[in-house]
């Protein structure tokens, strides 16, 4: 599978950049970083700068199988909800729902205004899967980075991707 990570804003840039590494050796990744996240991003192999809208992402063409946008700020987030196509990650997004293929949005602000919450549904009503980083403490976490791994454990189950990150829920 062909799967791409974005990273929209600074706020969360490690688990969006975990998210990454994580996919398994398998899959064909890319990473696209927001302006804003581009400051602490490494340049790496398949790392896309949000201002590189010419990019293969950004075409159906190009047959993308995956895209998770995580953390996914409220700008973006209401950017892709109104179809405004001006950069990288919301023009791959766009691509991702007019292809109908898999979009998972994990929005970072909290609490959720009633305008964040209209934005999520419109999406969710596309089928875009909406993901907040959320734990869930039945599998004990104890550390940073078990909790990581619980959260994008549960995006790779939502999209498909087999892993064991986490303790998986047993009655």
């Amino acid at each position: 599978m062909k799967i791409l990570v974005a990273i929209s804003g600074a706020s969360g840039f490690k688990l969006g950049l975990e998210t990454y590494k994580l996919i398994p050796k398998k899959h064909k990744k890319h990473l696209i970083v927001s302006k804003n996240a581009k400051i602490v991003a490494a340049k790496e192999e398949n790392i896309f700068y949000n201002d590189e809208i010419w990019q293969k992402s950004a075409s159906g063409s190009y047959g993308m199988d995956i895209m998770m946008i995580t953390p996914c700020s409220m700008n973006t987030l209401a950017k892709i909800a109104n179809g405004i196509e001006d950069n990288l990650i919301t023009r791959s997004a766009a691509v991702m729902i007019k292809e109908k293929k898999t979009l998972l949005i994990a929005p970072r602000e909290m609490p959720f205004s009633p305008i964040h919450l209209e934005n999520m549904l419109k999406l969710s009503r596309l089928g875009v899967i909406i993901a907040p980083p959320i734990l869930g403490y039945y599998s004990n976490q104890k550390t940073t980075k078990q909790m990581e791994k619980f959260i994008i454990g549960k995006w790779f189950d939502l999209v498909g991707i087999k892993n064991n990150l986490y303790k998986r829920w047993d009655g």
